[in-house]
């Protein structure tokens, strides 16, 4: 019986040519466990946010998982299951003809460990932003993880770099934290997006009417995203040393949401 969190046969099917192991042309090595019994326990870590020593029986052992498993390449892992799952959605959005993907918003910060790359401090102490984009169907399709301490008017060109569709958004709406003349400007000239946020309380006068922030209602999809992966237990408190690990589990996390979804009943 399949448990909760782990990969149903469609899903499995998918990413396994990914994940295929490559072996050595000369035979030597330890032997290769199985990738997916292997990819299954690291489904049931990020979702019971449990440590790697509490894996059940039924999952090899995480001492003889070989590269890229588990924690020290989880971010391989979720790399590339995360490009399978994306894969799939770009042909569905051709298919549909729908790259609608236009909301924009940061979790707030991750706490657990003080220390590694992409931690800084804050008000409320140390931590890690996840930066994400989401579609009219609060589906992740652009996620990236960044420190604490800049503003969330800074990051928003470094997680458009982590798109993967075709054509990049003709609007994206925001909070407040994103109502920022510079990134309106840098939005327009250097990708032709149109920046729509309400207005800080300190604006005294406004740059855009109301008939763009009738849009901004619906910006309630993309804290629903944040929802759904809150549900990884992994994710609400940063345990990953290694900045490239806590972003494989979050990628994970999004590949079952968008796997969820693309094989819906």
């Amino acid at each position: 019986m399949r448990g909760r969190w782990e990969l149903s046969d469609a899903h499995w099917q998918l990413i396994e040519p990914i994940l295929r192991p490559k072996r050595r042309s000369d035979g030597r090595g330890r032997p290769w466990q199985d990738t997916r019994a292997v990819l299954n326990g690291i489904l049931w870590v990020l979702g019971t946010g449990a440590q790697w020593r509490e894996l059940p029986k039924k999952y090899p052992p995480y001492q003889t998982w070989p590269p890229p498993f588990p924690a020290v390449g989880a971010g391989r892992c979720g790399k590339a299951s995360w490009n399978a799952s994306c894969m799939s959605w770009r042909r569905s959005c051709r298919r549909e003809g729908n790259c609608n993907w236009r909301r924009l918003s940061s979790t707030p910060p991750s706490r657990g460990q003080k220390r590694g790359l992409a931690v800084g401090p804050t008000k409320r102490g140390k931590g890690t932003k996840v930066i994400a984009l989401a579609d009219d169907h609060s589906l992740p399709l652009a996620v990236s993880i960044e420190s604490a301490s800049p503003h969330e008017s800074q990051l928003v060109e470094g997680v458009l770099g982590h798109s993967f569709l075709d054509c990049l958004p003709k609007r994206l709406i925001g909070d407040k934290a994103y109502d920022s003349d510079r990134l309106d400007r840098d939005l327009a000239e250097r990708y032709g997006i149109e920046m729509i946020a309400p207005h800080r309380g300190m604006r005294r006068t406004p740059t855009q009417d109301g008939r763009p922030l009738r849009r901004y209602r619906r910006r309630w999809r993309v804290e629903r995203r944040f929802a759904w992966l809150h549900h990884f237990r992994r994710l609400v408190i940063r345990w990953e040393y290694h900045v490239e690990n806590f972003l494989g589990m979050v990628r994970l996390g999004c590949m079952q949401i968008l796997l969820r979804y693309l094989f819906r009943s």
